[in-house]
């Protein structure tokens, strides 16, 4: 391998891949049809070394991207030949739950050389199982949650694998719709590929593999460098998950020692017997977007990042799940808890700590979205509202499009005023968001923080709980059910937690 790259040489190279990556997302979101990808952008895409180590990413979903390599890792087990495109979504194999779906090519130089690999996840608005949707609110197994599918070969050098492709459809609803997204999927990893052969081309395939090596050692000091700002010392947290049968408590153990970091969650609970549970590679997702918040979020978002932190979830607990068991809400709401187990630690503020999840079918149609809350507050500003907080980065779907595309009426989408938590620095508010059923549909709602507040922090007020309300009824955090036309479903989200006491108000 050649000398380092200079740094000026070095942020050029790290720009291109950048760069690669957002091309591929634009691929993705202008190429699906349906609203969860073209509309919410619930997707991510990346850039792998041919040892599978992520070294760029887009700015997409944390806990799509932190669980990425780990989907590498078992595609590259395969074997994958020139011109390949393979998917997975086995939550044990490197998936996070069913409906998230990833796609990942090899990328092969002309003369047969591995190069690296693209990849892609993109939540799917519904892979087959008994439930539209495929995000039932009290799964216990994954085959209540839809079809499970092991690294799976779709496209070669003469194209899509019409056949296999076919007998994956034929389990899922609107097949049409779930083809058009798989073609998108298919079309972004290509596209993805054939830039990384492109770059290789324009710098030498020698200086790529250099870039790549700088990358990761750049995005490992500068995230060491941030680790030791921490200060040496243990620092503790405990929170809960709002399981229908009650509440389920999450501890983390944090030791900073110099410029590493280890998060233990050892004292967290045992695998859930409902769909809370994580696969390990959710947990590491969650750990490190966290821990990026908390050192250098500018860092490179890479391998390197990771490597002076060491996370321990013991297998068989709630953390580190065994198959089969149930994982729709681990990916979504789990993770959301872990990565304020950490940020709590070190004593931030925290945001409403879920994604608010809402699912909405029937045999014609299936619709999934997440929804914005409180972001906590910051030791010097107040928390932003009405946006998506910690492992979700999507959009909303706007009211014009879900009234287009799907049998319902936005009845009120507004702020939630005065939800965030009080301070010097305020807790930012969350939503209301009122939708109206114009056909028979089943519904589905995994939330949280609607029996524990969003903790505030040196002394601010916690945000307010979020609700969920049928016709006015009040519903438990997790819920589902049918809706006849004219029923409302109504969600209220939470607000952030404040930071400083009030009393020290500007």
């Amino acid at each position: 391998m050649s000398a380092r790259l200079d740094p000026v040489e070095l942020r050029l190279l790290l720009g291109a891949l950048r760069s690669a990556c957002e091309e591929m997302g634009a691929v993705l979101v202008r190429s699906a049809h349906s609203a969860n990808i073209k509309e919410r952008r619930d997707c991510s895409t990346a850039l792998f070394d041919r040892h599978g180590q992520l070294v760029a990413q887009a700015e997409h979903i944390p806990v799509h991207l932190g669980a990425m390599p780990a989907a590498v890792a078992a595609v590259i087990a395969e074997r994958p030949g020139p011109g390949e495109v393979w998917i997975l979504n086995d939550p044990y194999r490197g998936g996070t739950h069913l409906p998230d779906i990833t796609a990942v090519a090899p990328v092969y130089a002309a003369d047969g050389e591995l190069l690296g690999f693209a990849a892609a996840r993109a939540h799917h608005a519904d892979v087959g199982g008994p439930y539209p949707g495929s995000m039932p609110a009290l799964s216990r197994t994954l085959a209540e949650e839809g079809v499970v599918i092991p690294p799976l070969r779709v496209a070669g050098p003469g194209g899509i694998d019409e056949q296999r492709l076919a007998a994956l459809l034929r389990a899922m609803r609107r097949p049409r719709e779930r083809r058009a997204d798989f073609t998108a999927q298919i079309a972004c990893v290509r596209h993805g590929a054939a830039a990384l052969r492109a770059l290789a081309e324009r710098v030498g395939r020698d200086r790529l593999e250099r870039a790549f090596a700088d990358v990761l050692d750049y995005a490992e000091r500068r995230t060491r460098a941030g680790i030791a700002r921490l200060g040496d010392g243990v620092r503790t947290a405990r929170d809960f998950l709002e399981a229908p049968e009650g509440d389920i408590e999450l501890a983390l153990r944090a030791t900073v020692r110099g410029d590493e970091l280890e998060l233990d969650f050892s004292g967290s609970a045992a695998q859930h017997e409902g769909n809370l549970n994580c696969p390990f590679a959710v947990t590491l997702s969650a750990a490190w977007f966290a821990v990026r918040v908390l050192t250098d979020p500018d860092a490179p978002a890479s391998a390197g990042a990771l490597r002076p932190v060491r996370v321990i979830a013991p297998e068989g607990s709630i953390l580190n799940a065994r198959p089969p068991a149930a994982v729709a809400a681990g990916n979504v709401e789990t993770s959301s808890r872990v990565a304020d187990l950490v940020l709590r630690a070190f004593g931030r503020a925290l945001g409403q700590g879920t994604m608010n999840n809402l699912t909405l079918g029937n045999d014609d149609f299936a619709y999934y979205e997440t929804l914005g809350g409180g972001q906590g507050a910051c030791p010097d500003r107040d928390g932003p509202s009405a946006v998506h907080v910690s492992m979700s980065n999507t959009l909303n779907t706007p009211v014009e499009a879900l009234e287009a595309e799907f049998p319902l009426r936005c009845v009120r989408y507004a702020v939630r005023r005065g939800s965030g938590g009080a301070g010097r620095w305020r807790g930012g508010d969350g939503v209301v968001r009122e939708l109206e059923a114009l056909a028979p549909m089943r519904f589905a709602l995994i939330t949280e923080r609607r029996r524990h507040r969003p903790p505030g922090a040196a002394g601010g007020a916690p945000g307010a709980p979020g609700r969920n309300l049928l016709n006015g009824r009040e519903l438990p955090p997790k819920a589902s059910g049918e809706l006849r036309p004219g029923d409302r479903l109504r969600v209220e989200t939470p607000g952030g937690g404040g930071y400083g006491r009030p009393a020290q108000q500007r």
